[in-house]
């Protein structure tokens, strides 16, 4: 007879226990950038629904961001560090390609022997690791689990872009997924396409850039962070609604139960249709960060969540709708309660 392999079971119910964000110092008004584009503030208002945005300083890097905001979720949530046992890290713009940078964030906060790995999906990466981090718990894989969404996207683009030179920003946001008395992270609702992999890219992969090097010698231009913005937005109006209707129909909710709206802070506009299409109640807070904090991809849902709470737009225990998307294209949403925040 054949041995039997050992199942681990986990918490019936989970939730995120608190939560923690680091914004770089510098704010970049429109200004700012609108001279190499080109460009003007009220343009870019306009396009976007952007006044400002923060840049890392060559200090605030992926690492120290990411510590940052994982500190203020774990002391928001009442969770030690030894009682961390997986990190999550989201991200798009940790530019080595190994290690991950997940394990050297792991040992700053002290957390030995901690699993700890990096994903890569775009703007909903944090959706994505989320829901990763949920059924982790469930499972009985991990007690508690550490998830970060966190990007340093001006490293990443191209300041004479004008289609992408405006829109994209850093920042940090970090979550702790453990065991709860009531399911607080509902069901989640992802996919992709990849029909659609043009939309929002790097410009040429690192094997052309270093044929571009033999030929061209210091002359050639290195890789950057690419966007077709019809395309996006054409995506987004049309294919996000179902999404939104799926994730809070497979929590067991209504529109109208929603306290919240915490879309990927993508552009302005799309935020707006998105809010129109679901005939959010009027009472519903809908994230609009984008107007300080700009697009940072992977940091911008738990920025958002953190821009709802701190000004009391919302509160801890409300249930608020996360919706991402982003390069792949890939997209996420599940109803959460918000959590704690720090």
């Amino acid at each position: 007879m054949a041995a039997r392999i050992a199942q681990t079971t986990g918490a019936e119910h989970t939730a995120i226990l608190g939560l923690g964000v680091y914004r770089p110092a510098r704010v970049v008004t429109n200004d700012e950038v609108a001279g190499p584009i080109d460009s003007s503030d009220e343009w870019i208002r306009t396009r976007s629904g952007i006044k400002s945005r923060r840049f890392a300083s060559a200090d605030e890097t992926i690492q120290s961001m990411s510590v940052a905001a994982a500190q203020g979720a774990l002391a928001s949530s009442g969770v030690a560090a030894d009682q961390v046992d997986c990190v999550i890290v989201a991200t798009s713009t940790h530019l080595l390609l190994t290690p991950a940078i997940g394990p050297q964030i792991a040992t700053d906060l002290g957390m030995t022997g901690a699993a700890a790995f990096d994903i890569s999906a775009g703007c909903a990466g944090f959706c994505h690791a989320l829901a990763m981090a949920s059924d982790l718990v469930r499972a009985g894989t991990s007690k508690n689990v550490l998830v970060i969404g966190v990007e340093k996207l001006t490293n990443t683009v191209d300041f004479t872009d004008r289609a992408t030179a405006f829109l994209f920003a850093d920042g940090a946001g970090a979550v702790i997924v453990g065991p709860a008395e009531e399911q607080g992270i509902g069901p989640t609702v992802w996919g992709s396409d990849g029909t659609q992999h043009h939309a929002i890219r790097q410009n040429k992969d690192w094997m052309e850039f270093f044929a571009e090097i033999d030929e061209k010698g210091t002359d050639a231009v290195r890789p950057y962070l690419a966007m077709e913005g019809t395309a996006v937005f054409r995506w987004a109006a049309h294919s996000l609604e179902k999404v939104c209707r799926d994730a809070i129909d497979r929590a067991g909710l209504t529109t109208d139960q929603l306290d919240a709206m915490i879309p990927h802070q993508a552009n302005g506009r799309i935020i707006e249709i998105m809010a129109r299409v679901l005939k959010l109640p009027e009472d519903c807070a809908l994230a609009n960060d984008i107007e300080e904090a700009g697009n940072t991809s992977a940091a911008s849902i738990p920025l958002a969540m953190e821009a709802l709470l701190r000004k009391g737009e919302s509160k801890p225990g409300d249930t608020a709708l996360l919706i991402a998307f982003g390069a792949g294209l890939s997209y996420a949403a599940q109803v959460v309660t918000l959590p704690a925040w720090q």
